[in-house]
């Protein structure tokens, strides 16, 4: 059995995904809404409707909690104002709960130079205000740590899979795939990391089982699946095929990213200007290394690429929400 967790946002796509996870494994869960969690919301999950401007009130709604998880992550244009307080506020939060702050970190703090393989100890070089950003929350947390609060980071790439929409996955990538089209944001010949996220979810849930092991500030990486573009686009096709949304016979094209008419865009659409500034992703090769973390878990969760496509295109087409 578990213990008890609190779930910043837990209507998002990762919230939804580590509220279900952590309920499977025994724990109890409650969950920070702004609305009605979603249909497929535990049944015996706790919501609270607290601003996360209001760790005090937060707290106090939340009663107990072993681990906070803060999932919550504002629109990119929102970014600038929002992401450093609501991190403070879940730092301050899991501190008046005692408990231990789980953050999702990304592949942003390290920059246009990255390396192929980034392993905890490669150095942050951001290169974008979003990887400034994101660099500025963990430091936030270190500070915490060093604090008293205990902190675990579980770094990831870009999500697929699960519940909803939002990532690049669905929003770009296999947006036009009924229509047997491919969006490939970069050079196919490069990899690049993603995440599936049931996979990441329970990886979350193993390593707040281990939370006595843990150092006081720990950041780990999360390895999941890094194929080329070219092997990416592969695995669509063959999982269009086989759960029929595409005919045996059909050719799936693959497109090119419109990334000029984002970046001329983006002077009058926020959105566009915040999409084309991480553009570097799709071209510099990257992937995570996973040691560290299955020294403390041990056995990584790892759905095969195959099998995780299929339960990722399925949640995405299924009838009613193509």
């Amino acid at each position: 059995m578990g213990g008890s967790v609190l779930v910043l946002g837990a209507n998002g796509r990762l919230g939804q995904v580590l509220c279900s996870t952590f309920a499977r494994q025994g724990w109890s869960v409650t969950g920070q809404v702004r609305r009605d969690p979603p249909p497929g919301a535990p049944r015996d999950q706790t919501c609270v409707r607290v601003a996360l401007d209001d760790p005090a009130q937060l707290a106090s709604a939340a009663g107990s909690a072993d681990v906070v998880v803060h999932a919550v992550n504002p629109p990119y244009p929102r970014w600038d104002k929002e992401a450093l307080p609501l991190a403070r506020g879940a730092i301050e939060t899991a501190r008046r709960l005692s408990a231990l702050l789980m953050f999702p970190g990304n592949v942003y703090n390290f920059g246009a130079g990255m390396p192929e393989l980034l392993t905890e100890s490669t150095p942050q070089q951001p290169t974008t205000r979003k990887g400034r950003i994101r660099v500025a929350i963990e430091q936030a947390l270190r500070e915490a740590a060093q604090g008293g609060l205990r902190v675990a980071i579980v770094r990831a790439g870009d999500f697929f899979g699960g519940p909803g929409r939002g990532s690049w996955f669905d929003l770009v990538v296999v947006k036009s795939l009924a229509s047997g089209r491919v969006v490939y944001p970069g050079r196919t010949d490069r990899v690049h990391a993603w995440a599936y996220l049931p996979d990441l979810a329970q990886a979350f849930v193993m390593v707040a089982q281990q939370h006595a092991r843990l150092a006081p500030f720990e950041t780990l990486h999360f390895a999941g699946h890094a194929p080329t573009g070219n092997q990416l686009v592969a695995a669509i096709a063959a999982s269009a095929r086989r759960l029929n949304l595409l005919s045996a016979d059909a050719q799936v094209t693959v497109g090119n990213m419109a990334w000029p008419l984002l970046v001329a865009g983006g002077l009058l659409v926020p959105m566009w200007r915040e999409v084309a500034e991480m553009r570097y992703l799709w071209e510099v090769p990257h992937r995570l290394s996973g040691e560290r973390l299955a020294a403390i878990i041990g056995q990584v969760p790892a759905t095969p690429l195959e099998q995780a496509m299929d339960a990722a295109l399925q949640e995405l087409f299924r009838k009613g929400r193509s």
